[in-house]
């Protein structure tokens, strides 16, 4: 009797590299680039997994943003807002269990949307259990799904079984887990913005301190240690956007190294804000009057910045045409 002799052997476990993990993120990157920008997003998912910081980064998309509505009510808000009269270009919506018996209505309120061919896009958040427990226990807020006798963890597996049916409806599903504020931040720009939206957009604004500071000023800067072109009579009539008063400025010896320093501090500034996820920031300089010194120095640097960032940048002048 011939032995049995059998070759085969249990099948190696897959080795999933970094390379791998990377490869399989920017395929879906793609994936989801190639999806059209949905005129509604329903918002929705496990309470504590980051549906209002979404809703934040939505509402920067410009999105019209209606927190925890009722789903019966979501067609009749889209007809509002996109029927005559309406001037609200794109729509989302944040439902989830805090509707409690109202939620339910969701799932056929999307399948209806979706008949009816409107261009809708689900987004559903969501965590582990451990790191859901740890959040809410940071906050010491009560989980809106639990009874009196539920605790967290009891709470959040009962709200994760009744999230089950609209979970498997969703376009997209975010795990949060590992996710700062600012990673999820891109993700939502990532899946629902463009590449415009998620640009920061600088200003450089000039004023003049006697008609008071910008109060939406991320960086202020005082050029009043400069000569002064007000007193000199020629110059008086000019402003910073004119040629003699650029050169009166830039001929003053404190000027050079003034604005070589603020160049090197904007070269730290600018990625900085660009890595915490800013959209907007606000470079303000100020002289007396804001309509020589500060104008000059503004000018130069909008075009120092536009010519060294990838980001939008625009000048204005407040106070350039006051007496």
């Amino acid at each position: 009797m011939v032995p049995d002799v059998t070759t085969d052997h249990p099948p190696e476990e897959a080795v999933v590299t970094p390379e791998d993990v990377a490869a399989a993120r920017d395929a879906e990157a793609a994936a989801e680039g190639d999806l059209e920008r949905p005129r509604i997003v329903i918002i929705t998912g496990l309470s504590g997994a980051g549906r209002t910081q979404a809703a934040k980064v939505v509402e920067d998309l410009d999105y019209f943003v209606i927190d925890n509505l009722p789903p019966a009510l979501i067609p009749k808000v889209r007809d509002l807002a996109f029927g005559p009269g309406g001037e609200v270009e794109r729509l989302a919506v944040v439902a989830d269990v805090r509707g409690r018996a109202f939620f339910p209505d969701l799932v056929e309120v999307v399948r209806t949307l979706g008949a009816e061919g409107a261009n809708v896009r689900i987004v559903y958040l969501e965590a582990d259990d451990d790191t859901l427990v740890s959040r809410f226990e940071s906050t010491r807020r009560r989980h809106p799904a639990a009874t009196e006798e539920q605790g967290v963890l009891e709470a959040i597996r009962t709200e994760r079984q009744q999230m089950v049916e609209i979970r498997g409806m969703a376009d997209i599903v975010v795990d949060t887990s590992d996710l700062n504020v600012h990673e999820l931040r891109d993700r939502i720009i990532g899946l629902l913005g463009d590449e415009a939206h998620a640009q920061l957009r600088v200003k450089v604004l000039s004023f003049g301190f006697k008609y008071g500071s910008p109060r939406d000023a991320d960086m202020v800067m005082d050029v009043r240690f400069l000569p002064n072109p007000h007193w000199v009579e020629a110059l008086r009539p000019f402003t910073g956007l004119d040629e003699p008063v650029r050169s009166y400025v830039f001929d003053q010896p404190e000027t050079g190294p003034f604005v070589g320093a603020f160049e090197d501090l904007l070269e730290v500034v600018v990625p900085g804000y660009v890595g915490e996820g800013k959209r907007y920031l606000t470079i303000a300089i100020g002289c007396t009057g804001g309509k020589h010194r500060s104008v000059a120095i503004a000018e130069h640097v909008a075009d120092y910045l536009a010519s060294t960032i990838d980001q939008p940048v625009v000048v204005a002048h407040r106070d350039v045409g006051r007496a």
